[in-house]
């Protein structure tokens, strides 16, 4: 089998106020596969993640990236393997064009010239936003930041990116926009989601966290149609909702 993307061993933190984020987590992410990682509020789903790029650091346990520890000596290339889109776009979206947005990660790991335009026009298309690359992001709509900031990170060719509730704040047609996006990419991807119906659709494999503990990881269908495995994790589906109905 194919070295893991994310592998976490006995992957454990806690807040200075003792409040226990993460609790000997194990979790294995293979090339190729479009994961969703579950939960109710205050589960450890961020937490995971930011411990993914090596902003938060294990306290106990370990986290490797494609077989790299997680340390100072691999941190930049740990950032540049591992792109994490946050909830809010604002977040990184910040300079005056959406091209120069794009631009940014790239120049930083010293690419310029042709490759960088390429990468740059790459992503543009990647996410359908070609025409917007001299656009200032404060202009755009909500769900055109989201493509931006998706843009900004597939620029920096990641092995995984990692989307913090993307369908957060977005219509039906751009939720369903960018479900057209994700599917394409080829990259590794992990999705914390609280739109289960969205996990059910994109997403072959699901991890459920809960109180800092992985609970349940399997096919995302069988897991969601598991009324005891919900019941007990505070997750549900939309009234209504038949998962008969997605099309995967």
């Amino acid at each position: 089998m194919s070295t893991p993307t994310i592998a976490a061993k006995g992957l454990t933190f806690s807040y200075p106020d003792g409040t226990v984020a993460l609790d000997h987590v194990v979790v294995h992410i293979h090339p190729g596969e479009r994961v969703a990682l579950l939960g109710p509020n205050g589960a450890g789903k961020t937490t995971l993640i930011l411990h993914m790029n090596g902003i938060y650091t294990a306290q106990r346990g370990e986290i490797q990236v494609s077989g790299l520890s997680i340390d100072s000596e691999n941190l930049l290339e740990i950032r540049r393997r591992v792109g994490v889109v946050f909830q809010d776009p604002d977040d990184q979206l910040f300079m005056p064009t959406v091209r120069q947005d794009v631009a940014f990660g790239p120049q930083n790991l010293g690419i310029t010239g042709a490759e960088l335009e390429d990468r740059i026009d790459a992503a543009l298309a990647a996410v359908g936003v070609t025409n917007l690359g001299e656009r200032p992001p404060n202009h755009l709509s909500f769900g055109q930041k989201r493509r931006v900031a998706i843009a900004g990170v597939l620029a920096m060719e990641p092995e995984i990116l990692i989307l913090d509730e993307p369908t957060s704040n977005l219509d039906p047609a751009s939720r369903r926009e960018l479900a057209d996006i994700l599917r394409k990419l080829t990259v590794t991807q992990l999705i914390a989601t609280h739109d289960l119906p969205y996990a059910m659709e994109l997403c072959p494999r699901a991890i459920v966290l809960d109180e800092g503990q992985v609970v349940a990881d399997g096919d995302t269908v069988e897991l969601l149609n598991n009324k005891t495995l919900m019941k007990a994790h505070r997750l549900e589906l939309p009234a209504g909702f038949d998962p008969r109905s997605v099309n995967r």
